[in-house]
């Protein structure tokens, strides 16, 4: 696999979303995390700093580029010329939908195919919303198990200033 695209919000990145693409990252010579950007959503992070955030705690795999992008992931990923999309999935909780989703995707772009990535076990629960809900009340230790040490602190101030 030459090029590979792993889409998603990333708002904010867990250790899940980062298992997913440092394994992403053994299988595609290249690999462009797209951040995708709904101008309708409030996100936690506004998308210049997930932009960074992922950069930061990707920094240390040679073949990982991080972009954003507005519109169709499909769309997305046919404009920097990958064939291949990659998505995570937890167990359960992820799977109708994000069939669904690969159903749509071929319908949309029949030249583009989807693989599924279950992250590792220990991170199988892991989910943004989970991330937003346990940081207020998780000591940095605690969190340090869901989410990258080096955005602690953007995390906690992001929520400070949201309470």
């Amino acid at each position: 696999m030459n090029l590979a695209v792993y889409t998603g919000s990333f708002d904010p990145i867990t250790l899940g979303h980062l298992n997913v693409i440092e394994r992403s990252s053994r299988i595609a010579e290249k690999l462009i995390v797209g951040i995708g950007i709904n101008v309708e959503k409030m996100g936690l992070f506004a998308p210049e700093e997930r932009i960074e955030l992922a950069t930061r705690v990707t920094g240390h795999l040679d073949n990982v580029e991080v972009r954003s992008f507005e519109g169709l992931a499909v769309d997305f990923v046919e404009s920097v010329g990958a064939k291949v999309m990659i998505r995570g999935v937890r167990p359960m909780t992820d799977t109708a939908g994000e069939f669904t989703m690969m159903m749509a995707n071929r319908k949309l772009n029949p030249n583009l195919e989807t693989v599924f990535l279950m992250a590792d076990g220990q991170y199988a629960h892991v989910s943004s919303s989970l991330i937003k809900q346990l940081t207020p009340l998780a000591t940095d230790q605690q969190l340090a198990e869901f989410v990258p040490v080096s955005i602690i602190t953007e995390l906690r101030k992001k929520l400070a200033v949201r309470k």
